[in-house]
């Protein structure tokens, strides 16, 4: 029988592997102590519902050492902080995973600050990266079957990282006021991800890496695609040919909000496999694959409100997504991890539903 990480790769290339890869998600915080006093005993959800996993093999690819964690003031309601990346935030101290915080000021403001920062957190650093911990869990990873992901998370980007840096509006001011500065962080970024992830390959080999953008919202890209285009693509092209040389074929991204106009671009610098495709931004998985057919895989796609409500909505949000079961390149996931909204009941019964869809038609 195919291991998980055979069916990854069959449905990664659009083959009909003996039984579906399928992989259950992940919750926010809040659903997960939610969860727990609605009868979850918190045991991993691949545990629970037999599925599929990724085995994560990466290591940390931003500011090491990081920030740690450094509290500013606080009240009754309010904490300001700086966060491991160096960035100033006020939050609520209640529903601090289900509200927004504000963010106040970012770590660079100007070439002197990009810099330092540079100078004294970005290089490679590796006894602060590829720790005794994570070499521990690389070897646990040799004895899976799961396919192994090198998922550079909220750095491993060049419009997410650099908006970590600057935040969304001094990133964008710069992209016209100072481009050499813009043009200076992409390039660095691209060259950790390959400095690291050949550290990474001498220990593991890995079936997918994902960047990480999240530069969209419900009405579309943050910033105008050609421009991102016109910086981005090279530094993007040059790490994706990178990775190709070293076998890794499965090249994924991760980018919330309305993508519709940012997937060329991807394609072009040779990303093949996006998520989670939000159904609240008016990502539509059907119409994309007809607008691309094999050319993209991808995961996602099942609304999250429809697993919410449950019952025949939750039915119907499964049964209109199986067709790309049948056609391949397609892993069907909620478009992001469940928030609290959904029940443990609910999920449940959503988790049995597909999974018996999957394997029965």
């Amino acid at each position: 029988m195919d291991t998980a990480r055979d069916r990854f790769i069959q449905t990664m290339r659009f083959e009909r592997p003996d039984q579906p890869f399928t992989v259950a998600g992940g919750m926010w915080a809040e659903t997960a102590e939610l969860w727990r006093t609605q009868g979850w005993d918190g045991r991993p959800l691949h545990e629970i519902f037999g599925t599929d996993a990724y085995f994560g093999v990466a290591p940390y690819y931003g500011p090491a050492p990081d920030f740690g964690y450094r509290l500013v003031e606080e009240d009754e309601s309010i904490r300001l902080y700086v966060n491991h990346e160096g960035i100033l935030m006020r939050e609520f101290k209640a529903h601090r995973d289900t509200s927004m915080p504000q963010f106040v000021k970012f770590p660079v403001e100007n070439l002197a600050d990009y810099e330092q920062l540079e100078r004294e957190r970005l290089g490679l650093n590796l006894e602060l990266r590829l720790t005794p911990q994570w070499k521990e869990g690389v070897a646990k990873a040799a004895a899976s079957q799961w396919p192994r992901r090198c998922w550079a998370d909220r750095w491993g980007g060049f419009f997410g990282s650099l908006r970590n840096l600057m935040g969304v509006e001094g990133l964008c001011v710069a992209f016209y006021d100072d481009p050499g500065l813009v043009e200076r962080m992409m390039a660095q970024r691209a060259e950790l991800m390959i400095s690291l992830t050949e550290q990474v390959l001498r220990h593991t080999r890995i079936e997918t890496f994902w960047f990480w953008e999240d530069m969209a919202y419900n009405h579309g890209s943050l910033i105008d695609p050609r421009l991102f285009r016109k910086f981005a693509l090279p530094h993007y092209r040059r790490v994706v040919e990178w990775l190709n040389a070293q076998g890794i074929r499965n090249i994924g991204l991760d980018s919330d909000g309305d993508i519709t106009e940012l997937i060329p671009l991807w394609l072009d610098a040779g990303v093949n496999f996006l998520w989670p495709f939000e159904v609240a931004a008016h990502m539509d998985v059907l119409e994309v694959r007809k607008q691309y057919g094999h050319a993209l895989a991808f995961g996602g796609g099942i609304p999250k409100s429809a697993v919410a409500e449950g019952g025949e909505t939750m039915r119907r949000a499964v049964d209109r997504v199986m067709p790309l079961m049948e056609d391949g390149g397609y892993i069907p996931e909620l478009d992001h991890g469940a928030p609290p909204d959904i029940s443990w009941k609910n999920y449940r019964e959503y988790m049995e539903y597909l999974l018996f869809r999957m394997n029965h038609g």
